[in-house]
């Protein structure tokens, strides 16, 4: 049935809080992301999983069981270490995906698949690689370029 009078309908930030994966140490300020399972975890070198932001605060789930905890994070467009050598991010790749490489980097490739897409490159500049981080976005363009219609 339509609204006959205004109604006071909930919201949710995106990406706020989620469950964090088992046997997990997340640091405040780390890049995270959501693995295979839906749970949270650090950024990390492996597959199956997609960047979704910055940790808000350090919880430590080393001991538990995947959801026994929630962690704290924020999508957004956020500040990491730029990788080295040939795997360095330069603004040519403004607008293009780059990769997980732990929970401070990112690079330019998936290392021959490797590695999991974090979101996409905003800015390099002297100080690292400004990332943008939307989940669905991300994984939208990924599988996009997986299966291409």
């Amino acid at each position: 049935m339509a609204l006959a009078t205004d109604r006071n309908t909930p919201m949710r930030q995106p990406g706020i809080q989620s469950g964090l994966a088992a046997v997990a140490l997340i640091h405040a300020g780390a890049l995270v992301m959501r693995n295979a399972a839906g749970y949270i975890t650090k950024g990390a070198a492996a597959t199956g999983s997609v960047g979704v932001g910055r940790a808000e605060e350090r919880v430590d789930n080393a001991a538990g069981s995947a959801g026994d905890l929630p962690v704290q994070f924020r999508p957004g467009t956020f500040l990491f270490k730029n990788s080295a050598s040939t795997d360095e991010i330069t603004i040519a790749q403004i607008g293009d995906i780059c990769w997980i490489v732990d929970d401070e980097t990112v690079a330019k490739t998936s290392n021959s698949a490797a590695r999991s897409p974090a979101g996409f490159v905003a800015d390099v500049d002297d100080q690292g690689v400004w990332v943008r981080f939307d989940e669905a976005l991300t994984r939208v363009y990924v599988e996009g370029i997986a299966n291409p219609v």
